[in-house]
């Protein structure tokens, strides 16, 4: 995007821990190939302003970390998705994605009104969708969607291919299903829904999203188990989950570490151990390997 990135605000949002940046070799042996579908680069602060907006203040969290993460646990690929401290200034992510070159994709956040020009330009750079945020809007009212003003950005991004990411939480949408059902794009949803798992498998909100998954135009993350689960580490609870999607729609799943775990209360995990989950979550090879890397590659164009 052509826009300048925003000026610090003069009150900082408050800080979030770092990721651990000493991570171990995972157990698990990853596919060639392996893609990791959701991480962001954060910083440097005294280059790129933050957006006044924000919720959170991370730390300098970069390229080179990202990079030496992916290389210790084999992962040849991945997809930055722009985070919401910049807001529609996508300048980090891009300048991320063309140090890396053809090892990353994007997920970018824009304006309604934003040239077909500009987005061809974002397409050409490797981005491949465009994220909502859902949850972290003021004064919205839980349980709704501006679906007229998404079905028109939807509209205009399809001819590129695109998909649209939603931060969402299912729970507070029973209907999920019936009002994505002839929407304009793809729509990607992570944190396997962004729901807490003390809620149940048998959630109107969760079974929503299996029934959408189901239809082949909703795609899932296999991301932030920390987020959704009411324990800690190996985060058992969100097992039965993992398994719930992946038997529900194992062509639409996707795997992310969520690097560098933005606004994690509790104890930071370290991203081998984050990895060693998927022994669990898909034990069998073959459907890892679509996970890990077929699924991805056909959504994001590797």
């Amino acid at each position: 995007m052509s826009k300048q990135p925003a000026k610090p605000a003069a009150t900082e949002a408050p800080a979030c821990a770092p990721p651990d940046f000493n991570p171990r070799m995972p157990l698990l042996r990853l596919p060639v190939h392996a893609c990791d579908t959701h991480a962001h680069i954060l910083g440097p602060k005294d280059k790129y302003g933050y957006s006044p907006e924000r919720v959170y203040t991370p730390p300098d969290c970069l390229l080179p970390d990202y990079l030496h993460m992916l290389d210790r646990l084999g992962v040849e690929r991945a997809v930055l998705v722009q985070p919401s401290v910049y807001g529609t200034d996508n300048t980090v992510m891009l300048d991320a994605m063309r140090t890396a070159g053809n090892r990353l994709r994007g997920v970018a956040v824009v304006e309604e009104d934003t040239p077909d020009d500009e987005l061809k330009k974002l397409d050409t750079a490797g981005v491949r969708g465009v994220r909502v945020n859902i949850v972290d809007v003021k004064d919205r009212k839980p349980g709704t969607l501006p679906l007229d003003a998404l079905r028109a950005l939807g509209q205009r991004i399809q001819p590129l291919g695109w998909h649209m990411e939603f931060l969402m939480h299912v729970d507070e949408f029973p209907d999920l299903d019936r009002s994505f059902a002839d929407f304009p794009v793809d729509i990607v949803l992570g944190h396997l829904g962004y729901m807490k798992t003390d809620k149940g498998l048998e959630d109107p909100g969760f079974q929503a999203l299996l029934r959408l998954a189901r239809s082949g135009h909703c795609w899932v993350k296999l991301t932030g188990p920390y987020r959704i689960s009411t324990g800690s580490l190996p985060y058992p609870d969100v097992t039965s989950f993992a398994h719930a999607l992946l038997e529900a729609a194992p062509d639409q799943i996707l795997w992310g570490t969520d690097w560098p775990h933005v606004m994690l209360k509790g104890s930071m995990p370290n991203d081998a151990s984050l990895c060693d989950l998927l022994s669990e979550w898909i034990p069998d090879a073959s459907l890892r390997s679509r996970v890990l890397v077929h699924n991805p590659a056909r959504l994001y164009r590797f």
